[in-house]
């Protein structure tokens, strides 16, 4: 049985994987019509096209979500999903033609492996062309091939890729998890994954500005407008901050997409209460599908 975010009918993931280079990138492409918002609580995120998502802006309907290891060098794979979504026909509607969106966030993993290695244009296709609606392939794969946790230890351990589906009020609602944290790692019931203890204490290291990100997309069938999404976004990361400590710091670029892409009629409220405890598995499974329980 699928429980990952690839339950929600039309939602589709693939992977691009270098595992010498320790990086990759991780596309989830979005059936159409759908509705798109992104939240950003980390002081340190780097983004394409998430100014396109706020309330009130022109274009409300994506056609893909790269998330990516490579920092800021990673974004250029979304080049190769916007030739890709092009070749297919898909796109927003232009006099010049159509022009895909493509909203994309990074992690950063350039001290894992091969500093110089990172997703390109040709990544970003690669990742497309795997896409699948099987269950998400989890671990160390796509953009979660070179993230690690509780660095604000010194002590990280390797995490990776997380994916959980909850069905509540007749919706669907899955999530994925890209996990870089700089905090520990804990469960929804505040039991410990990175070997932190169940309270937090005054960290004895601070990594240098800007080396972790955890990065989430949620995905329902149920439909909402882009202001009531948002609300599906927040909880999403009121999760990370459940099972992150600490979270949202100045060190990480969390980042929270929601995507409305269905028809079910459910309440808002459920929802995002679906998305709190669907975020927060994916975590769990982003740390126990490498290092197990």
């Amino acid at each position: 049985m699928n429980r990952t975010i690839t339950a929600v009918p039309g939602i589709e993931v693939g992977h691009w994987t270098d595992p010498v280079g320790s990086t990759g990138c991780t596309v989830v492409v979005l059936p159409e019509p759908n509705v798109v918002t992104a939240e950003t609580r980390g002081a340190a995120p780097g983004s394409r096209e998430t100014a396109l998502l706020e309330p009130g802006m022109a274009v409300e309907q994506c056609h893909a979500i790269l998330l990516t290891g490579g920092s800021a060098f990673g974004l250029a794979a979304a080049d190769g999903v916007m030739r890709e979504l092009e070749a297919d026909g898909r796109g927003h509607p232009t006099p010049a033609g159509k022009v895909p969106i493509v909203p994309a966030a990074v992690v950063f993993d350039l001290m894992v492996g091969e500093s110089s290695a990172r997703p390109d244009g040709e990544a970003g296709a690669a990742a497309y062309r795997a896409r699948s609606s099987d269950p998400v392939s989890l671990g160390q794969v796509g953009a979660g091939t070179g993230t690690t946790a509780a660095k604000w230890r010194d002590r990280p351990i390797p995490t990776g890729v997380g994916s959980a589906l909850i069905e509540m009020a007749g919706a669907r609602v899955g999530a994925l998890v890209v996990l870089n944290a700089l905090g520990d790692v804990f469960t929804l019931e505040g039991e410990p994954l990175s070997g932190g203890p169940h309270v937090a204490g005054i960290p004895s290291f601070m990594p240098e500005w800007g080396q972790n990100t955890t990065l989430v997309v949620v995905a329902t069938d149920a439909w909402f407008s882009r202001s009531e999404l948002s609300r599906v976004a927040v909880r999403g990361q009121d999760a990370l901050a459940a099972c992150l400590r600490p979270s949202h710091t100045r060190f990480d670029g969390d980042t929270c997409f929601a995507v409305s892409c269905g028809g079910v009629e459910a309440p808002l409220d459920l929802v995002a209460e679906a998305a709190f405890e669907a975020v927060g598995r994916a975590v769990e499974s982003a740390a126990l599908s490498v290092h197990g329980s």
